[in-house]
């Protein structure tokens, strides 16, 4: 099956549906587990997905599509959705500046308890999207100034399973997108607090991000991405991407990501791609 998600159909809920009724015991994890290993399922460095295949079949419980046992946990109800936040003290003294006085930027992977607990503390609070629990391969970023100011934080995660503009912009299959589809990544949230007021500061921090996610990715997942995705509500126009040469290709059909019943409208998004390689195309294309 290969490292993407696969394509559900009609086959694939039948074979679950069998599985859960012939395994009554069985819970949620060792579903997930006994599916990926059916269908080969795995990380580039070999893991089982099976939070990512939980993920997926909590989606096809929502769905009605199949009826999942019971949760062992409570708080896993949820999966991808939102998380109880323990919000640590910081700081929110305004800075109005120019550029020049702030860089080199310091880019920094979010590692520790503590800059883990404060990224997520700055997204619940001051993002409009909030945070949302972080499901399979993702990267946490927080950007400060050469004095050690906070400035910005950004997250990327899994890329969109379907979105057809980006589909026909690198033209690739659908054979092609299941099994090329884990070296895309997209930004899912991008936050500048308020009180930070500096000119040209998210194009210039988005940039420097540009330019180490592939290898960072590497390091910590054993593969690179070759192109960056991100989906911006119509009420924003998109100038920081466009400054950082994201290109524009298209906009969302207004689906979820688990929208398997074709019923889960959302608000369209404008899409935006950064390629990351020369030859970002052939790499996804397996040519």
């Amino acid at each position: 099956m290969g490292y993407s998600r696969p394509k559900i159909t009609d086959t694939h809920i039948a074979m679950i549906k069998q599985m859960i009724h012939e395994n009554p015991d069985w819970h949620r994890s060792r579903l997930s587990i006994e599916l990926c290993k059916m269908w080969d399922w795995r990380s580039p460095t070999g893991l089982w997905k099976d939070v990512s295949c939980r993920d997926m079949l909590r989606g096809l419980d929502k769905a009605n599509l199949i009826t999942l046992p019971p949760a062992l946990h409570v708080t896993r109800i949820a999966g991808a959705g939102p998380e109880k936040i323990e919000f640590v003290n910081h700081c929110t003294n305004p800075i109005e500046t120019d550029l020049h006085s702030l860089i080199p930027l310091k880019v920094e992977i979010a590692q520790t308890n503590h800059d883990i607990k404060l990224l997520k503390t700055y997204i619940a609070k001051y993002h409009y999207l909030g945070y949302n629990r972080m499901v399979g391969e993702n990267m946490k970023y927080m950007i400060r100034s050469k004095n050690g100011d906070f400035l910005a934080c950004l997250l990327f995660g899994s890329a969109a399973w379907k979105c057809q503009a980006r589909d026909a912009y690198i033209g690739w299959s659908q054979e092609q997108r299941s099994t090329k589809l884990f070296m895309l990544t997209n930004n899912v949230r991008f936050l500048i607090p308020g009180w930070i007021r500096v000119p040209c500061l998210a194009s210039h921090t988005l940039s420097l991000v540009a330019r180490r996610v592939s290898s960072d990715w590497e390091t910590k997942y054993g593969h690179p991405v070759y192109l960056l995705e991100t989906f911006v509500d119509k009420r924003y126009s998109g100038t920081c991407y466009q400054a950082a040469n994201w290109i524009r290709v298209g906009r969302t059909a207004g689906r979820g990501r688990n929208d398997y019943k074709h019923e889960n409208a959302i608000p369209e998004k404008d899409i935006y791609l950064l390629p990351l390689d020369r030859r970002w195309r052939q790499n996804l294309l397996g040519k």
